[in-house]
């Protein structure tokens, strides 16, 4: 089997993915920087094989969407688009909770009408950690929404392995996506538990969290010194990591820069040898 792609409901996928987050203004808010820059982003991805595109609604609201559209559709036959639902934001930009079910359908709509098409291939349910939805209400919409066609499968983000294995005992789940990269391991559970399940799992924030003013993944002292041992980026060996680590994960690192996109597409090319593993930990 191709170690270089894994199965995402049901359809074949490249493991470097891309992540539409970062295409939207400063805070995911607003329109781009640079509208080209976005457009010849989306375009060359898919030009370089990327099959798999993450995205969301309230990445804007609706930025990231339209650019999607504008610069890909029609969509290839095998572009497999992924977008999430469970929050929203308001006219200031911040990011509230939209928990419940008639809010779940109204985000899967929103992405429908974003994106140009009638169905959306997988949507994450995005649990907030202070819902007061429980998780079995908001998996009976979501199955609902795939029954009429609206949504091709179910995935889940931001849940801890209870949540996982709950929705899994109620109905396929497509994929995990969680917070998950060489600083922040909490949810290795997780992680493990897809892998034995055969269930992508694909870590957002894989080189850090964009929002932290420090980033703790780049700036680690065994991730550079293995980087420059390597002649690579910190960036492609936190990548290769998470790559290396188990073939279920699939990344979608975010850029609006052309420049890094083709830095973050080389690092499938990395290969970290066994003093790298060690060395990072």
């Amino acid at each position: 089997m191709d170690d270089t792609t894994y199965d995402l409901a049901g359809h074949r996928v490249r493991r470097m993915g891309f992540g539409a987050m970062q295409l939207p203004g400063p805070g995911v808010f607003g329109p781009p920087r640079s509208r080209d820059d976005a457009i010849a982003v989306l375009r060359r991805a898919v030009e370089a094989g990327v099959n798999h595109i993450d995205t969301a609604q309230f990445y804007g609201p609706d930025v990231a969407n339209e650019l999607i559209f504008d610069a890909l559709h029609p969509y290839p036959d095998d572009l497999v688009l992924v977008s999430k639902v469970g929050a929203r934001r308001d006219a200031a930009g911040s990011w509230l909770p939209a928990q419940r079910p008639a809010e779940l359908r109204a985000g899967v709509q929103a992405n429908l009408e974003s994106l140009g098409i009638e169905s959306v291939h997988v949507v994450n349910l995005r649990r907030h950690p202070d819902s007061d939805v429980s998780l079995d209400d908001q998996l009976d919409a979501m199955v609902e929404l795939r029954e009429e066609g609206l949504i091709g499968a179910i995935g889940l983000s931001s849940v801890d392995l209870g949540e996982y294995r709950r929705a899994r005992a109620r109905t396929e789940i497509a994929c995990v996506q969680n917070e998950f990269n060489l600083a922040d391991r909490t949810g290795l559970d997780v992680l493990e538990a897809t892998r034995e399940d055969r269930v992508a799992y694909v870590p957002f924030f894989p080189l850090g969290s964009a929002f932290h003013p420090v980033n703790p993944v780049l700036g680690a002292a065994s991730v550079t010194a293995v980087a420059r041992r390597l002649d690579v980026t910190p960036a492609q060996v936190a990548l290769a990591w998470l790559l290396q680590l188990s073939p279920n994960v699939l990344l979608i690192p975010g850029t609006s820069s052309p420049a890094h996109l083709e830095e973050n597409l080389a690092a499938a090319d990395v290969d970290l040898d066994q003093a790298a593993l060690i060395a990072i930990g």
